[in-house]
């Protein structure tokens, strides 16, 4: 990890935060699966959309190893709610996909500034709620074995899911949290001891939070999920990275969870970052913790 690093800082591209939200996404883009292995072929590749609350036609992406009635996984991607989309992480999509034998669906959930909160959470939900009622039918999936999953932003995104789904009586049969936000003001110890050159980047952070959310929001348990009650979420999957700004939330989080009683498996994978999991071409842990999600889904799932 430490030479991927060092080769990344010798590149000398230009941080995101220095950029308007439309040039970092474009950057983003180009670059988000440079480390990720070729995306995987697959029986089923479908872009299809799912409706908002509004009514607004999102984009999804579907990924299944057969044709069978498989049960799925909401997938919603990271990047601080300002950047990412389908193509940025459709290679792990696909490794979800193949290694853990269900099908997953990625989640085009809409962007801030232009989408500030909560309509990331709004959409997530929304499509939350189609799959459970429609991925039967319009998919030819198994509805009743629906699980929710993200990496970063998408897994406080997925957090959030979880709380919701609890309330309204959704069974979820788990919530994989891969590196997520759960604090409301990024200010425990492990944002000022990995606040610079651990790929994801205290200015970064800020520059996410200032585009996606108003400081007097911050509490709000949609965007930290730690000020929210847990007792009866789905059960958890939190896959977090050492040296990575978001670690201490990620074991707080997990920590509240089996306080309430929540089943909780946590890998925490040492001396790695944030975003590692997207680095299966350089780090063999990545595909470790790919398959170690697939594992943990394959179990929820009874398969």
């Amino acid at each position: 990890m430490a030479g991927l690093l060092s080769r990344i800082s010798r590149v000398k591209t230009a941080p995101l935060h220095t950029m308007s939200p439309a040039e970092a996404r474009a950057a983003y883009t180009l670059r988000a699966e440079v480390l990720d292995p070729p995306r995987a072929p697959l029986a089923r590749v479908q872009d299809f959309t799912i409706p908002a609350a509004d009514g607004t036609p999102l984009p999804a992406r579907l990924y299944a190893p057969s044709h069978e009635r498989l049960p799925l996984l909401l997938y919603l991607h990271g990047g601080g709610f300002v950047i990412g989309n389908l193509e940025t992480h459709d290679s792990l999509c696909r490794q979800l996909s193949a290694r853990s034998g269900g099908a997953v669906v990625a989640l085009d959930y809409r962007l801030a500034p232009e989408h500030r909160f909560p309509t990331a959470v709004d959409d997530a939900w929304a499509a939350m709620h189609w799959l459970a009622a429609h991925a039967g039918t319009a998919l030819g999936l198994d509805a009743s074995r629906l699980a929710v999953g993200g990496d970063s932003a998408g897994g406080t995104l997925s957090a959030a899911c979880a709380l919701h789904a609890r309330d309204v009586g959704l069974r979820l049969a788990l919530q994989l949290l891969i590196t997520p936000g759960t604090t409301a003001h990024a200010d425990t110890p492990s944002h000022k001891l990995f606040a610079n050159g651990f790929v994801l980047d205290a200015a970064a952070i800020a520059w996410f939070f200032d585009h996606y959310i108003d400081h007097r929001h911050r509490r709000d348990w949609r965007f930290a999920p730690l000020e929210a009650e847990v007792d009866d979420v789905a059960p958890a999957c939190l896959i977090l990275a050492e040296c990575d700004p978001l670690v201490d939330e990620g074991l707080a989080y997990a920590d509240k969870l089996r306080a309430a009683g929540v089943p909780v498996k946590l890998e925490l994978y040492r001396g790695l970052t944030h975003d590692f999991i997207k680095m299966g071409r350089a780090i063999p842990q990545a595909r470790e913790a790919q398959q170690a999600a697939a594992e943990a889904l394959r179990e929820a799932w009874g398969l």
